[in-house]
């Protein structure tokens, strides 16, 4: 069993994520280019990063069985891949813990202040003359826009905290908690004090944030997308937080990623920056949880089964 990760990787990330497969297995991972091509044409699985799994892509991949994503899938060409007989499968819910983590670990870093009192007390400057403003999260409102796994997860860690949940699902079947109250997407982004965001990307949802929606924010909110940055309008996000339409902003995903080392976003004082590792707790580009859904994936193919949380159908 032939599995080829394409994605940019550390070669500690690579040694750790393949010491994790089975010894028998022939696990390579590349970045995307030429070497990614020549090993596409006998690989039985593909778990694509940073790369468009497209028809003409698909071509080469005279053996591939199966193409398995983490939570999202926007990256791929379903129809092409069920067309060439080819499972799609996604890791649904198996990072809801970790990303609902990051997101109450952004809102609290934000709203105490922690980059900058760290930032403070490294330089060793006069405790005399420190000056700034936080705030408890008692009493804020959150609005979720998207209340799957992840989004049902960040209400309940919310709830905790004393906060008023707010949340916005497309789907006008999804069950909620009694302390969620379900509400339409203007009345969201214009109450909230936090509008954090939990859908995937996809036509209806791509640039779904941007300018327009900004100013329909309180100039005191903080917004925070670790779903996917096509969901946002970049340019209209920067030109909001540095014009004041909302406080600030905390962001693991961008329109580009990496993101470009000029980004305006790396020198906003109001923003905090991680790199798409909020369903990473286990170190960079390693999730446990994630990895252990793979193998149990690629083996039930394996053995002539469908893959679990199956995007396709395949006669």
């Amino acid at each position: 069993m032939k599995i080829l990760i394409v994605g940019y990787f550390s070669e500690t990330s690579k040694s750790t994520i393949s010491r994790y497969f089975p010894q028998d297995w022939n696990v390579v991972i590349v970045p995307p280019g030429q070497e990614m091509l020549h090993h596409l044409e006998d690989c039985h699985v593909l778990v694509p990063e940073h790369i468009k799994v497209d028809h003409s892509l698909l071509s080469a991949a005279k053996k591939l069985k199966l193409v398995q994503t983490g939570a999202g899938f926007d990256n791929v060409d379903i129809p092409a891949c069920t067309q060439l007989g080819i499972w799609v499968a996604n890791a649904a819910g198996v990072n809801a813990q970790a990303v609902a983590e990051h997101v109450m670990a952004m809102i609290m870093s934000f709203y105490k202040n922690i980059p900058f009192l760290d930032s403070f007390m490294k330089n060793k400057m006069d405790e005399n003359q420190l000056n700034y403003t936080g705030s408890e999260l008692k009493g804020k409102t959150i609005g979720i826009v998207g209340l799957g796994a992840i989004g049902k997860k960040v209400a309940a860690f919310s709830n905790v905290f004393d906060m008023n949940v707010l949340a916005y699902a497309r789907n006008t079947n999804v069950q909620s908690d009694g302390f969620v109250k379900m509400t339409d997407f203007d009345t969201l982004v214009s109450t909230s004090d936090i509008v954090s965001v939990h859908i995937p990307l996809n036509q209806q949802t791509k640039q779904l944030i941007n300018k327009a929606v900004f100013k329909k924010m309180k100039n005191t909110t903080l917004f925070i997308n670790t779903a996917r940055g096509g969901i946002v309008n970049e340019r209209d996000l920067i030109d909001a937080l540095k014009n004041g339409d909302i406080a600030g902003a905390c962001l693991d995903v961008f329109e580009s990623e990496p993101l470009p080392m000029d980004s305006e976003l790396r020198n906003l004082g109001n923003v905090i920056l991680t790199p798409h590792t909020a369903g990473m707790p286990d170190g960079r580009k390693f999730h446990k949880k994630r990895y252990d859904f793979f193998i149990k994936n690629i083996k039930r193919v394996e053995n002539g089964e469908e893959p679990e949380s199956k995007l396709n159908q395949i006669l």
